[in-house]
């Protein structure tokens, strides 16, 4: 039987300069792939998209937006006379506000993140690369402004999405991407996160880097990425489990018999890294890589939309039971 791979069930033991050569042809082919995971991030954007509004709405700025009929408040200087001139009614032109937000990104890197089993169609890695540059592309439809967590400078251009994807092929072996865990930065009070890992680390660590980037007041959002073979085990018989970084293997005769414990301890993993986000006013959803990305996209999007149709992070807190369950993520 081939031996499974993932968190628990990796790379195969290796010499050190091997494993060297290995992450280098990794990095180079998560170059190459990058332009097509944009194309397929920019499609996910379009569709959930579509109907959704974005977070504009009047303020001071230079930015024109709309005409609105004039109101008995408004100040007789915001009437747009030329406007107002072809009609029975005074128009007033309204401005965009600019006081765009700023969205930290950080998808996991790591090398768990490159598994797949025979029940996906994806490896993790693309999968949360995926996901977070098409959020990156819809915060930035929204008025928003995003960066790549410790690595670039927030933009709100239209290309912010591109900048982000040749920041990772320039630096794809950067710390802040492939240790497992969100670089332990201090950011804004105003900003906002959106991670993405399969949070397998152990959660001491987890706790301790996510703290950290909650301190300052940030809000944010923890999305667990997970190949479906990783939540059932589906292993029979005699299997060689090898740990992702390499260098240790195991051989359970019967997998079937590890099933219910291992399930139980991701449960409980599961379960503390519910109540960091809850305890810290952050939210969390679980997705599975056999699952379409615009089931997560979506659930996002959801919980970015503030009263007046733009995007709120107020620091809602995730919701517990079903919330997690597959037909949601």
């Amino acid at each position: 039987m081939a031996a499974p791979r993932g968190p628990l069930f990796g790379q195969a033991s290796q010499s050190d300069n091997t494993r060297v050569l290995k992450l280098e042809r990794d990095a180079h082919a998560l170059a190459e792939r990058l332009p097509d995971l944009l194309v397929e991030a920019d499609r996910i954007a379009q569709t959930v998209a579509h109907g959704i509004h974005g977070r504009r709405r009047a303020g001071p700025g230079e930015t024109f937006w709309q005409f609105r009929t004039y109101e008995q408040q408004d100040s007789a200087q915001l009437i747009d006379w030329r406007r107002s001139a072809s009609s029975d009614h005074l128009y007033v032109r309204e401005r965009e506000w600019e006081a765009a937000h700023t969205v930290w990104l950080w998808p996991d890197l790591s090398p768990s993140m490159a598994f797949k089993s025979h029940l996906s169609n994806v490896t993790k890695r693309d999968r949360a690369l995926v996901l977070m540059l098409a959020a990156g592309e819809l915060l930035v439809r929204g008025g928003e402004r995003v960066g790549l967590l410790g690595l670039t400078l927030p933009t709100s251009s239209r290309r912010a999405a591109t900048r982000i994807a040749e920041a990772i092929a320039t630096h794809p072996d950067a710390p802040q991407l492939v240790s497992g865990r969100p670089s332990p930065i201090r950011v804004s009070r105003y900003s906002g996160l959106i991670l993405v890992s399969d949070f397998l680390d152990p959660i001491e660590e987890l706790r301790e880097s996510i703290e950290i980037l909650a301190a300052g007041g940030a809000t944010g959002h923890l999305v667990q990425v997970l190949d479906p073979a990783e939540e059932t085990l589906p292993y029979e018989g005699r299997t060689e489990f090898l740990a992702s970084e390499g260098g240790t293997s195991w051989i359970a005769d019967r997998a079937e018999s590890l099933r219910a414990r291992y399930q139980a301890r991701l449960k409980a993993h599961r379960d503390e890294l519910q109540a960091l986000a809850t305890r810290l006013g952050w939210t969390f959803l679980v997705h599975h890589t056999d699952r379409p990305p615009t089931e997560p996209l979506l659930t996002l999007v959801m919980r970015l939309e503030g009263r007046e149709g733009g995007y709120r992070w107020s620091g809602q807190a995730a919701t517990t039971g079903n919330e997690n369950a597959e037909g949601v993520s």
